[in-house]
Formats: C-alpha cells, structure tokens, sequence
C-alpha cells in the first residue's frame, strides 16, 4: 500500500505565550518550517485574533502547514499536510516545536490517500 500524503498533527503546550500572539513571528516561523522540510511556498493565510490568538496557513505546493493559537492557554493546534516524497515533514515539526518552546508535545502521524501499489504502477506509466 502507498500513501499520496502524510499529516502530521502536533498538540504544543506550554509554549511561549508571547510568540503565540505575534502574527509576524508566526508567519515567519511556518513560512521558515516550510522551506527547511523542502517545500514549496505557494502562498499563505493569516488572521489576529482579538484580544488574542493567532490562525494561519502557509500554502505548499505539497498541500499546507497551519496553527491554531491559544496564547491564555499557552497551547498551539499545528497540522502538517505533506503529499509527494522530496519532503520532510518531520523538519517543519521540530523546528515550529523549538521556536514555540513547547515544554510539552505529542505528534500523530496520518496516512492519508491510502492506495494499492498497483495504482501508483499505472499513475506514473
């Protein structure tokens, strides 16, 4: 079986509520994890929530990497959605993780466009 895509689905707690409240770090950080797993930046979305938080997405021509902040909790929602095999989602995840500083975290991997090894063989034909 092959999967077309990976996602990867990060809880970040205790992170720096101060980062998860700025709109221009956060766009820098998901735009710098897109660059250092290798994708391809085709676009981004970003929103300040009053009195606080912050939801965005950096668009890859791969899919997206997006968050969710709750800074009065010090708590980030991250997804990465990776399709193709040139990229690393695990760098985006780390890196957003270290820059947040979350002092705890989990991370679920999805498999996602599961497919039998005999679609892919008459895809790239």
């Amino acid at each position: 079986m092959y999967a077309l895509g990976r996602h990867l689905l990060l809880e970040l707690k205790g992170c720096d509520k101060e980062v998860l409240n700025d709109l221009d770090f956060l766009k820098d950080c998901l735009n710098e994890a897109a660059i250092c797993c290798n994708a391809t930046v085709v676009g981004e979305s970003f929103y300040q929530f009053s009195p606080q938080g912050v939801s965005g997405m950096v668009n890859i021509a791969e899919s997206h990497i997006s968050i969710h902040t709750w800074p009065e909790y010090k708590y980030a929602a991250v997804d990465i959605f990776t399709c193709g095999d040139s990229v690393e989602p695990e760098k985006a995840a780390n890196l957003i993780k270290k820059k947040l500083e979350a002092t705890s975290y989990s991370v679920i991997e999805l498999r996602r466009g599961i497919v039998e090894d005999s679609q892919v063989e008459c895809a790239t034909k």
